[in-house]
């Protein structure tokens, strides 16, 4: 695959998942750690920023991927996809590591502003200017395309950590800023999974020889890293909270609110289901102190407009896309009970607890069976893979 662009509308979504489903086995369990560079790439879905919107949902990746390969070949396909629904669940329960890494933050964006060595580091990583090729090629592909392989991903942050000697957070709200498929969970707990944090005393080390080979040679950063550092100290993991319950759909026709953590209302709300109202939000401008980068805000307005439409026409009623400050009037004026999809801990979810209305909050039967299995390690939760497959028996699109 060389396509480059990233899917902002479910159509563009399904197209993208059928041309790289007949890939969801061997070739991706064989390539997938491996990025030989923008336009070269065949390996990995470039989905991601559609599966962040759920404008495809975790069910039918997972059942495009099982019914193209069965379940030994799509073995790895499927366990990434599980990978992001163990790291939304791990903060659903734990959602104090997001508030604290959003404190952490501020003091380490204030120290910016006193500390003229860190903020002069700070901004030639920022630039890509640090005279490491391959870091600085890589924040450059951050900056015009807002994606980075995964990978990559974790190149960098070790970088940023270990030889930049960068504050963690100031690196992850970075990625926030720029990438099209920023997400809360995923975005923080693999910072602190690099820096050691997440498993305490683990921490993942970017090596020359490592890049060398999965860039197929386009970069050899030997000499230039420290491949030999500490982790980051990190306190034990906080008390697991109990995972709050979801709202029943009320009889009777709702209103609904969608927004851009979940944008198929289609599958989330049952047959029968009957919407005479529809809204939208979003808030991605909200992700950090230093808001988002224009190319994100577009992907986001257009995946939210593209999901409002789609429920308008689905269920043949009047849609708005709103301001937050405007919802209030809007549910005044319809007077219907607002159900809204499940916002995971995030800047989403603060918006929607900053609009004062009472909001029935559906989740999703995928969430309901992974979120509480994340109560320890990866590992234990990739085990129980199985057992959730039989659970959901997840179905391609249009099966």
């Amino acid at each position: 695959m060389t396509d480059e662009t990233f899917p902002s509308t479910r159509a563009e979504a399904l197209a993208r998942l059928a041309a790289f489903a007949p890939r969801m086995g061997g070739a991706y369990a064989a390539g997938r750690n491996t990025d030989p560079g923008p336009g070269r790439r065949r390996d990995v879905s470039l989905l991601s920023p559609a599966v962040r919107h759920r404008l495809v949902t975790e069910t039918e990746l997972v059942g495009a991927a099982l019914d193209r390969h069965g379940p030994r070949a799509a073995e790895k396909f499927v366990q990434e996809v599980f990978w992001r629904s163990y790291w939304k669940g791990w903060l659903e329960l734990r959602p104090g590591v997001w508030d604290a890494y959003r404190a952490e933050l501020a003091r380490d964006r204030a120290a910016l502003a006193t500390n003229g060595g860190l903020r002069k580091a700070y901004e030639s990583a920022v630039a890509g200017a640090t005279g490491i090729e391959c870091f600085d090629a890589w924040m450059a592909e951050l900056r015009e395309s807002g994606w980075l392989h995964n990978h990559v991903r974790m190149w960098v942050a070790s970088i940023w950590i270990f030889t930049l000697r960068l504050p963690w957070t100031l690196g992850a709200d970075l990625f926030l800023h720029h990438l099209r498929d920023g997400d809360a969970a995923s975005n923080t707990l693999s910072w602190r999974w690099v820096a050691g944090m997440q498993t305490p005393g683990k921490h993942y080390v970017a090596r020359a020889e490592n890049i060398a080979r999965h860039t197929e040679g386009r970069f050899d950063p030997v000499g230039e890293l420290d491949e030999a550092p500490l982790p980051l100290p990190s306190p034990p993991w906080p008390a697991i909270r109990p995972l709050p319950p979801a709202d029943a759909l009320p009889a009777g026709p709702v209103a609904l609110l969608l927004h851009e953590d979940d944008l198929h209302p289609e599958s989330l709300l049952p047959a029968g289901a009957r919407v005479a109202a529809l809204a939208a939000i979003a808030v991605p401008e909200r992700r950090g102190p230093t808001g988002c980068a224009p190319g994100v805000a577009a992907h986001v307005w257009m995946a939210v407009a593209d999901g409002l439409a789609r429920a308008g026409a689905h269920w043949r009623a009047p849609a708005a896309m709103l301001d937050p400050a405007e919802v209030p009037a809007w549910a005044a004026g319809h007077g219907l009970p607002v159900v809204t999809p499940w916002a995971p801990v995030g800047w989403t979810a603060e918006a929607l607890a900053g609009l004062g209305l009472p909001l029935l909050r559906l989740r999703r039967d995928w969430d309901e069976a992974c979120w509480p299995r994340a109560t320890k390690g990866f590992f234990p939760f990739r085990d129980s893979i199985p057992a959730l497959l039989d659970r959901l028996r997840p179905l391609p699109p249009g099966a």
